[in-house]
């Protein structure tokens, strides 16, 4: 009795085994088949496609009472559907818009543009994040800002930001600051205040000097310890104060 036991016991796990191996070699076959994109560089619609894959995958691999054919044929079919959408987006201008979209200028020369902004559902937040992670530290070294299809973010620099060339090596430049984002979307950030150990009282008078009436009319106002200062008004360029301590006795 024990011996039938163990028997039927693992002959099951046998089984399971050779399921997950199968659906596991499947999925890796579709995937290479589907590209060598990775995630972060997929379209909209290829990382749909993939985490239904991915989900469909788990339900033959733990059900054993799932046929494995009826496992595989819809990740087969998710496959062909993939290969004729990427066909029909490199046939068709139109359809590739559709489905992947069309990459969004956020940062131009005139600025932030607020309203794309504003239809990426993203903040001032994300982009600086991204701008640092491409190596640059604020706003006004960006010319262009764009952010792509698949979500990433490609600048291209104002040529005084551009990385440096061999004639540039023995350049003295002098030493960067972080700006810190003391109004974003409206919005006054106290905390930035203390890191720049700015009281109301002296970021009135910036505000005075830059004839701001109101901090809600402000897409983003950056200040860095050397005493620059980046801001942009809504429907307005941006605009920037080499040194601020040089303009107003703070």
């Amino acid at each position: 009795m024990n011996n039938n036991f163990v028997n039927v016991h693992n002959y099951y796990m046998f089984i399971v085994f050779l399921r997950v191996f199968i659906i596991y070699i499947t999925v890796l076959v579709f995937l290479r088949l589907m590209g060598k994109r990775q995630i972060g560089e997929m379209q909209p619609y290829e990382v749909v496609i993939t985490l239904i894959i991915a989900d469909l995958a788990t339900l033959p691999m733990s059900d054993t009472n799932i046929p494995l054919l009826n496992g595989i044929l819809p990740l087969a079919i998710l496959v062909i559907i993939h290969y004729f959408i990427t066909l029909l987006t490199r046939k068709n201008i139109k359809i590739r818009q559709l489905m992947s979209g069309k990459p969004v200028v956020v940062i131009g020369p005139e600025g932030i543009v607020y309203k794309a902004l504003k239809d990426l559902n993203m903040n001032l937040d994300d982009i600086m994040e991204m701008i640092r992670q491409a190596g640059y530290y604020a706003f006004d070294q960006i010319h262009y800002a764009i952010i792509e299809t698949n979500g990433k973010m490609s600048i291209i620099p104002k040529s005084s930001n551009a990385p440096a060339t061999a004639e540039d090596v023995n350049a003295n430049n002098p030493e960067v600051q972080l700006p810190h984002i003391v109004v974003s979307d409206g919005k006054l950030i106290k905390q930035q205040l203390k890191n720049l150990k700015l009281d109301n009282k002296k970021f009135n008078k910036i505000l005075n000097y830059l004839k701001i009436n109101t901090i809600k009319d402000l897409i983003i106002l950056s200040i860095d310890k050397n005493g620059k200062i980046y801001y942009q008004l809504k429907g307005e360029n941006f605009q920037l104060i080499e040194n601020i301590n040089t303009e107003v006795k703070l």
